[in-house]
């Protein structure tokens, strides 16, 4: 287990070693409801941008819909050389460039969750950041293997995945069933998946 503090303090060591033509991962803050069009821009630009996108569910006046919605409000992320910066951040709906002092890369197996979390049939609501709940491990389904916090309430209950470099969290609605107390939950040592526990921690 390693603290979020050090996990980007070793990749911004990382970060130093390559090249600025070394294309890394990035998170981009893009105003309200422009993260799709900020997605579009970049991919005019000649940029790899990923937008997580989750299946929501919405109750219209006669009926209830489906809909695509960004899996973290006001967020993208785009695969960049640090050479290429300043044409990120001059991209229109395009906030900064996540990092403290300097862009801040993201690990590929943090991009992958996201992708796999995103590629499954559940639906995926926003939560609370700091919302808590039991370690448990998936396993059964597309996400078997997913470890983090299972949160068990009236009308919601599923698994909880954080991203702590943007300080934002979705709830993964999946049934009890499917779920298994984390063998070592002092340790949970993801198995394909990576999450984020409620102290910044990764696991």
């Amino acid at each position: 287990m390693r603290a979020a503090g050090h996990e980007q303090h070793d990749a911004g060591q990382q970060e130093e070693r390559l090249p600025e033509t070394a294309s890394r991962w990035y998170a981009l803050q893009t105003y309200f409801h422009h993260e799709k069009q900020v997605r579009d821009r970049l991919v005019a630009c000649g940029i790899e941008p990923f937008l997580p996108l989750c299946k929501q569910r919405r109750q219209w006046s006669d009926r209830t819909v489906w809909t695509a919605e960004p899996l973290f409000r006001g967020y993208c992320f785009a695969r960049f050389a640090l050479e290429q910066s300043l044409d990120v951040r001059k991209t229109s709906g395009v906030v900064r460039i996540v990092g403290a002092l300097k862009p801040e890369p993201i690990r590929e197996e943090e991009i992958a969750v996201f992708r796999q979390v995103c590629a499954s049939d559940r639906s995926i609501d926003p939560c609370d950041y700091f919302v808590e709940g039991r370690w448990v491990e998936v396993v059964r389904g597309p996400l078997a293997g997913l470890r983090g916090q299972f949160i068990s309430q009236t009308k919601h209950h599923g698994v909880v995945i954080r991203a702590s470099f943007i300080q934002q969290a979705a709830l993964i609605h999946i049934g009890a069933d499917e779920v298994a107390p984390a063998q070592n939950p002092d340790d949970p040592e993801p198995i394909g998946l990576v999450t984020h526990s409620m102290d910044g921690v990764d696991v």
